[in-house]
């Protein structure tokens, strides 16, 4: 493992060899349908609580990607997971009878990003010799906590983005078909934005910062990678992205694609800005992206999930909304 210039780490030894996506009913409708490894048609999953089904969706992912490498869980070192919910309940309830020690991570929608570049690093250090990096999110769940629960009937902003009902998990050693190049690890970014409907515009600065200080470490532009994948900005975030990278002479726009203006029609779908939350990136990452890389159809790659770092606390206490955002550079396996 090598530090190039302030942000950046360049690993030699951390592939992917499996992944698996799980996404709900309305996920399995878009664009990206046929992607995925299981829809669920019922987003309760059997499940007497929204909570507890979100949960089911980890353990889904998870049994599915160790299912892909006819692995049993003691073939794991570590799981690194997270989700939006306080206390991560997500992960701890849905992962408890792996018996796999556990790292959590809460990265808020940021979490693919943050457990896959922290999974890449142990495996690459030789910490660790395989590692799993899960991540879900759930419609219900996430607005229950954070918004307002179903039952309410409020009206969304159209700012507002869909929280997306699915979960993706990736399995990392030290051979596998995509390679994790680089990663780089964000700083907080806050320029005092306090709605909590639109999470486009708190993240946005952040995923610049980020994207910023790679290419300045790496001494590359966009124009290097076959696409830039930021982790469900929507619309508004994905915009105003574009606008502050050009602001500092980076034209991010041709290469530039957006998690959650991918998972989602925004025409035929009523998911105002697009889709958000942990899965949103996860099950387009797992469903989407690491397949093209698989298959040699993108050779470049640099995947930047968001994430927002509020809770119901500290918004009803008035406090803006920090923004965060992990990078990961991916390529087809060398050789």
């Amino acid at each position: 493992m090598e530090r190039i210039g302030r942000y950046t780490l360049s690993l030699q030894n951390a592939h992917l060899s499996a992944w698996a996506s799980v996404v709900g009913k309305k996920e399995s409708e878009g664009p990206l349908g046929s992607c995925f490894d299981l829809t669920c048609e019922d987003d309760s999953l059997g499940q007497d609580s929204w909570e507890k089904a979100e949960a089911t969706l980890q353990k889904m992912a998870l049994e599915t990607a160790l299912g892909k490498l006819a692995m049993k869980p003691e073939g794991l070192d570590f799981v690194l997971a997270g989700d939006l919910l306080n206390q991560c309940i997500s992960s701890t309830f849905g992962l408890r009878s792996f018996g796999i020690p556990l790292l959590g991570q809460y990265g808020a929608c940021s979490t693919m990003a943050l457990t896959l570049g922290l999974s890449s690093v142990l495996v690459d250090s030789g910490a660790a010799r395989r590692a799993a990096a899960v991540t879900s999110s759930h419609f219900c769940s996430a607005e229950r906590q954070f918004r307002f629960p179903l039952e309410y009937g409020g009206q969304r902003a159209p700012t507002a983005q869909w929280t997306a009902t699915a979960s993706g998990c990736v399995i990392v050693e030290n051979q596998g078909p995509v390679q994790v190049k680089k990663v780089t690890f964000g700083k907080i970014a806050d320029l005092g934005v306090t709605d909590a409907a639109n999470m486009g515009a708190a993240m946005a600065p952040a995923a610049a910062e980020t994207l910023l200080a790679f290419f300045h470490d790496t001494g590359t532009s966009p124009q290097d990678y076959d696409a830039v994948y930021t982790g469900d900005l929507g619309q508004v975030g994905s915009t105003l992205l574009c606008q502050l990278m050009e602001k500092e002479g980076v034209n991010l726009q041709p290469v530039h694609q957006d998690c959650g203006l991918l998972l989602f029609d925004r025409e035929k779908q009523d998911v105002h800005a697009g889709g958000s939350g942990c899965g949103c990136s996860a099950s387009v990452l797992c469903g989407h992206i690491l397949p093209l890389l698989a298959q040699g159809k993108m050779k470049n790659v640099l995947f930047a999930a968001t994430g927002a770092l509020m809770s119901p606390t500290s918004s009803q206490q008035g406090e803006s909304i920090p923004g965060i955002s992990h990078l990961l550079h991916l390529t087809p396996a060398e050789g």
